[in-house]
C-alpha cells in the first residue's frame, strides 16, 4: 500500500511546472484579447460621446489544487485461481482563478491619457518598422501646419489635403530607406531630429520629386538633411518642424469619429456623421462594421446598444492598426510606479 501512495502523489508533483508551461501563453493571449475587446468598446462608446473607463488587471491569481487516494489490498496467500490484489483510487482536480481590476483614475489617469503623447515617444516607432503614414495618422494632430482629421474640429474636422499627401511622401521615402530619426535624451529635454536623404539612394527621380515635395510640404530649407521636432506650441526657427500629437483619449475619439454607425442611431442624433476624408483618403483607418449580428470568425466584437460592433478577421490592415494602438496605450501607461498584471499560480 505504501509503494501505491508513493505512486500516487509524485504524480501530483510536476502539476506546478505543468501548468506554468501552460498558463503562461494561455494568459497572456487572454489579456491580449481582453484588451482588443476594451479598445473597440472605447471606440465605439467615444462614438456615442459616452465617457470611457479604464479598468486595468492588476493581479491574477490561479490556483491548482489536485489530491489523490489509493489503497491496494494484496492476496498473500497463493491461489492460482483466484485474484492476487486489488486497488482503488481517486484524484480530483479544482480550479479557482481570481482576477483583481484596478481602474485608472486622478493622476495616474491624466498622465496616461489625457496629457499628449511625447514625440520622442511616438517618432523612433518608425525607424522600428511601423509604417510612418499610419503611425503620423494615428498619433499626430498637425505637423508644420497642416492638419490631421479630428472628431471635434468643426469646419476644418476633415483635415488639409497636404497632411494626407505628406503622409504618402514619407511613407515612400521610409520604404526608400530615405527618413529616420534620431532620439538624443537630454538632461531637461529630449531631442528628436527628422533626417531626409540629401538625394535619394537610387537616382530616382521618383524619390528626388518626393524629398523635394516633403520639404516643401514641411516648409523646411533644402540645404540641410536633419530637421529637429518642436511641439507645436512652441515658436519654431528656420529648419525646425513644429508638431501636435494627440492624447491617447483623442487617439480612441478620432477613431471612432471615422467608423460606420447604424442610419437609426443618426436619424435619433444619438451620434455625428463619420468624418468625410480628405487627399485620397477614403479608408477609415480602424474599418468597424456593426449589425445585429456579428460573424463568428470575427478578429473582435463588443455589443453596444441594440447593436454589434466588430473588426473582420481578414481585414489586416484594421486589425494591425489596432495592434499599434494597443501597444500606444501600452507606452503611455509607463510611469515610475509598475502597473503590470501580477501573475500568481499556487499549485498544490
Amino acid at each position: 500500500m505504501a509503494a501505491a501512495f508513493v505512486v500516487l502523489a509524485c504524480s501530483g508533483c510536476a502539476v506546478g511546472p505543468h501548468f506554468l508551461k501552460t498558463d503562461q501563453v494561455a494568459y497572456a493571449r487572454a489579456l491580449g484579447e481582453a484588451k482588443k475587446r476594451e479598445i473597440l468598446a472605447m471606440i465605439v462608446g467615444l462614438r456615442y460621446a459616452d465617457a470611457p473607463g479604464f479598468l486595468n488587471v492588476s493581479q491574477i491569481i490561479a490556483a491548482y489544487a489536485v489530491d489523490a487516494t489509493g489503497t491496494v489490498l494484496v492476496n498473500s496467500i497463493p491461489n492460482p485461481g483466484g485474484p492476487h490484489g486489488d486497488g482503488t483510487g481517486t484524484v480530483t482536480y479544482s480550479t479557482h482563478p481570481t482576477f483583481t481590476f484596478t481602474p485608472t483614475t486622478g493622476e495616474y489617469f491624466a498622465k496616461a491619457y489625457i496629457h499628449p503623447l511625447a514625440p520622442a515617444l511616438i517618432l523612433p516607432l518608425a525607424d522600428s518598422g511601423i509604417p510612418i503614414d499610419l503611425l503620423l495618422r494615428i498619433t499626430v494632430q498637425s505637423i508644420a501646419g497642416l492638419d490631421n482629421a479630428t472628431m471635434l474640429g468643426g469646419s476644418s474636422g476633415n483635415g488639409s489635403p497636404e497632411f494626407f499627401e505628406l503622409l504618402h511622401v514619407l511613407r515612400r521615402l521610409q520604404l526608400a530607406g530615405e527618413v529616420s530619426f534620431r532620439f538624443k535624451p537630454g538632461s531637461n529635454s529630449q531631442v528628436i531630429t527628422l533626417f531626409l536623404a540629401a538625394a535619394p539612394v537610387a537616382q530616382s527621380s521618383t524619390g528626388a520629386r518626393d524629398l523635394a515635395r516633403a520639404r516643401e510640404l514641411l516648409g523646411v530649407p533644402a540645404g540641410q538633411i536633419g530637421y529637429e521636432i518642436v511641439s507645436a506650441s512652441e515658436s519654431s526657427k528656420p529648419g525646425q518642424v513644429s508638431i501636435a500629437t494627440r492624447s491617447v483619449l483623442a487617439i480612441l475619439s478620432d477613431l471612432g469619429a471615422e467608423i460606420a454607425v447604424p442610419d437609426s442611431d443618426l436619424q435619433s442624433g444619438a451620434t455625428k456623421p463619420a468624418i468625410a476624408l480628405l487627399g485620397g483618403e477614403t479608408r477609415p483607418i480602424v474599418v468597424v462594421h456593426s449589425g445585429a449580428n456579428a460573424p463568428s470568425h470575427s478578429y473582435t466584437a463588443v455589443d453596444y446598444r441594440s447593436s454589434k460592433f466588430w473588426i473582420e478577421d481578414s481585414d489586416f490592415d484594421s486589425k494591425y492598426a489596432l495592434s499599434l494602438v494597443q501597444d500606444l496605450m501600452a507606452l503611455a501607461e509607463v510611469t515610475d510606479t509598475s502597473h503590470a498584471p501580477i501573475v500568481t499560480i499556487p499549485a498544490s
